[in-house]
């Protein structure tokens, strides 16, 4: 993983995120890494509205995936079992055309999609006061 750029934004700043990102030309998948309320729902939420989504954006806590509008995939992987998730199909869900962001995606799951040959970008959230830093790696 290479550290590709570190931006230091408050909540109605995250397009800057997105745009740096030029997500609306990058589908793809996205492992976002943070704490227990680092923002990492909050991120999602920015990116599908600037992606032009009007889906209500929840935490997929309980069901593991979301699905909104604009092909946006929403998955939460605290406390699973990635070995179950992965044999559930889950390599076959992110070949999804869209884009698929994976909250607590962690380097168990980027080395799983390194050696299948699934590219992804990741977004570490680090809360700093009233702004997040976000290092993201390619």
């Amino acid at each position: 993983m290479q550290l590709l750029t570190s931006l230091l934004l408050k909540e109605n700043e995250l397009t800057k995120l997105a745009q740096t990102l030029k997500i609306q030309d990058k589908q793809g998948v996205y492992l976002l890494e943070g704490d227990l309320a680092s923002g990492k729902t909050t991120l999602i939420k920015a990116i599908a509205q600037y992606l032009g989504s009007t889906s209500l954006v929840t935490s997929p806590t309980f069901l593991i995936r979301q699905e909104y509008d604009h092909q946006i995939y929403h998955y939460d992987f605290y406390q699973k079992d990635l070995q179950n998730l992965l044999e559930l199909g889950f390599l076959e869900e992110i070949e999804k055309a869209g884009w698929h962001f994976i909250e607590w995606g962690d380097k168990k799951l980027a080395k799983i999609l390194q050696e299948v040959g699934i590219s992804f970008t990741t977004i570490k959230i680090l809360p700093q006061n009233n702004e997040r830093e976000y290092q993201i790696y390619v």
